[in-house]
């Protein structure tokens, strides 16, 4: 009984070992994909982060997306904190990209026409502080693009209410866990995934059909 009892835990330690292993490995592939050095970095929130990386992730020069929270004033926070909404934070998504191969003027195009920017702390049933509209910006360039963008859209009544979304200075981002990232290819038959996200993503990948990653 003494031997089985061994072989057991012997057998459940190597599964736990190799699934820890298969996480790290995940993870520093994640870190280290190549990254050419005229790459730069852009951050926007528009809701569930699992939707914002299922449609930058489909864009051509887009390199990396990784999902995360930001804005808040809670120090690597996990997403439990987050949900509770007294962290400060917004799920938002860290976009490195080309910029010889897509701008940050079209990265913005996809911001404002893959969400409703006029629903405050909300996007669809997802609400809270943590889902709200917010473009983070690095430079004072980045800043008059997307200030810009939000007033001409106002002006254009491409949507019957005000656009709420917030426009700040890049403060933090936080990678969320391991499990969120590349969360919709890796769980397309989740009922999120499936229901929501799938939806969104077939309308994005129709309207966007001319900026898409070839496969």
């Amino acid at each position: 009984m003494q031997k089985i009892s061994f072989t057991l835990l012997l057998a459940l330690s190597t599964l736990i070992s190799c699934a820890q292993n298969k996480n790290k490995q995940k993870e520093k592939n994640m870190n280290t994909a190549t990254i050419p050095a005229n790459a730069k970095v852009a951050y926007f929130g528009e809701g569930c982060f699992w939707c914002t990386e299922a449609f930058f992730q489909r864009l051509e020069g887009v390199i990396s997306v990784t999902s995360g929270y930001g804005g808040g004033h809670v120090a690597n926070p996990s997403y439990e904190q987050v949900c509770d909404k007294a962290t400060g934070h917004a799920e938002i998504t860290k976009i490195v990209y080309d910029p010889e191969k897509i701008t940050y003027d079209e990265l913005l195009e996809v911001f404002w026409k893959t969400h409703d920017p006029t629903t405050l702390n909300q996007q669809g049933a997802d609400k809270g502080p943590q889902y709200r509209s917010v473009v983070f910006y690095l430079t004072d360039e980045e800043k008059q693009k997307a200030e810009h963008y939000k007033t001409e859209l106002d002006k254009s009544g491409a949507w019957s209410k005000p656009i709420v979304t917030a426009i700040e200075p890049f403060k933090n981002f936080y990678p969320a866990e391991l499990y969120h990232q590349n969360y919709y290819n890796d769980n397309p038959d989740q009922g999120y995934c499936a229901f929501v996200i799938r939806p969104k993503v077939e309308k994005f990948e129709k309207v966007f059909k001319d900026k898409l990653k070839k496969h």
